[in-house]
């Protein structure tokens, strides 16, 4: 059985595992996502200021996944707005959000708990003896996800590892958003490792001898991928999928997304429709360029980084448009054969 089983087990055999109740039937309400409207997003964790609009199509599969009690899983070319589409589902229905970024070593464990050997080691190693095994976990961000109570009371044990701010006036039957992002950078078992735990609902904690059980109400889970690596196909199966792609015309786009940023910064007086637009014309050249050579091509958090640092350098709209030609290439051009 592997590590993850073991975690989730619920056979009859193991004292501390058993049955987990069922779900209920109750039909909770699914927020209305506003489409078109800028969604202001504050500063929070690491994730900077910023702001997000909703399409259609996004704001439909947000309310299909959660309807349906299934991650949604969403693909696209960096710069689309995958991961902030989260971030933004959360703001907009007043969630609590949680957020973990996958690499090579996450492991399905971790998105439960942490456990700091190296600390109880050191304390051993001090003289005053480590205190029990359970005082050196940190909950993981399914943890808070599922319980964000009982995850804070753990937290509270040595106050390690990033608390998720709760929004003012939030309660755990609210409901919360978790974004699982970069999926793709997994070790192959992963992703259905992920879902195995994600259909229980709850998990036991051996060295506490605790169960973490979330209430009726599932979190929304977000799962990202710049499909760097494949992913099964059972995987597949068991999420609902939205594909981000850049819009066409692509230049208005672009330049709607700058005045939006821009606005959100306090740089509104520094924002000129002439200098948006020829940063646009600059990247949209270089996206031609890049894809004939098949080369990474920029795309909106390129063009964001040159039109917000072109604001904040020069004030008037001739110094803006001198300086934007001169900027592009650091911010537009990413692979050395274009240097």
């Amino acid at each position: 059985m592997s590590p993850e089983a073991r975690l989730v087990s619920t056979r009859a055999g193991n004292p501390q595992s058993k049955p987990m109740p069922s779900d209920t039937s109750t039909v909770h309400p699914i927020p209305d996502y506003p489409v078109g409207t800028p969604i202001p997003l504050p500063e929070q964790g690491t994730w900077p200021l910023s702001v997000h609009r909703f399409d259609a199509d996004t704001a439909a599969a947000l309310r299909a996944a959660e309807a349906a009690e299934r991650p949604l899983l969403i693909r696209g070319d960096p710069g689309t707005g995958k991961s902030q589409t989260a971030r933004a589902a959360a703001v907009a229905a007043g969630r609590l959000f949680v957020s973990v970024t996958i690499d090579g070593r996450t492991e399905a464990a971790d998105l439960l708990w942490q456990q700091d050997a190296v600390a109880r080691l050191a304390d051993a190693q001090a003289g005053g003896g480590a205190a029990p095994a359970g005082h050196y976990l940190t909950p993981g961000p399914l943890w808070w996800a599922y319980d964000w109570t009982s995850a804070n009371d753990q937290w509270g044990e040595r106050m390690q590892g990033q608390r998720p701010p709760a929004p003012e006036g939030w309660q755990q039957d609210t409901g919360t958003v978790l974004l699982i992002d970069e999926i793709d950078k997994a070790d192959p078992d992963l992703p259905n490792a992920l879902l195995e735990l994600l259909g229980n609902r709850g998990f036991i904690v051996p060295l506490l001898g605790r169960r973490v059980i979330r209430g009726p109400k599932p979190p929304l889970v977000v799962i990202t991928t710049n499909e760097e690596r494949e992913l099964p196909n059972a995987f597949l199966r068991r999420c609902l999928v939205r594909t981000l792609r850049l819009p066409e015309p692509l230049a208005p786009w672009l330049v709607d997304m700058g005045r939006l940023h821009l606005e959100r910064l306090g740089l509104g007086e520094r924002c000129f429709c002439k200098v948006l637009g020829g940063a646009a014309e600059l990247l949209l050249a270089d996206r031609r360029a890049a894809e004939q050579g098949q080369r990474y091509a920029p795309g909106l958090a390129e063009y964001l980084d040159l039109v917000i640092a072109v604001a904040r350098l020069a004030e008037t709209q001739a110094d803006q448009r001198d300086l934007v030609r001169k900027l592009a290439g650091f911010a537009l051009r990413k692979s050395a054969d274009d240097a």
